[in-house]
């Protein structure tokens, strides 16, 4: 229930939003790969986590251009 409240929070937001959204999951998952590579990540899980989310917002962005 925690993705759909997460999908349902990305639909209502505007097309500036979620690029902003896209741009701090991207810089999120960049700072998460680098402390991976000096070993410095103690839940590596949250990678995953990450890059599912981004392509949730990037879903979420195709949906709206289409719609338009």
């Amino acid at each position: 229930m925690k993705i759909n409240k997460f999908v349902e929070d990305l639909r209502s937001k505007s097309a500036t939003e979620l690029n902003e959204e896209l741009v701090a999951a991207k810089k999120e998952l960049f700072n998460l790969r680098f402390q991976n590579a000096t070993n410095q990540l103690d839940n590596t899980s949250r990678i995953k986590e990450v890059r599912r989310n981004i392509a949730r917002i990037q879903t979420v962005i195709a949906e709206q251009a289409k719609e338009a």
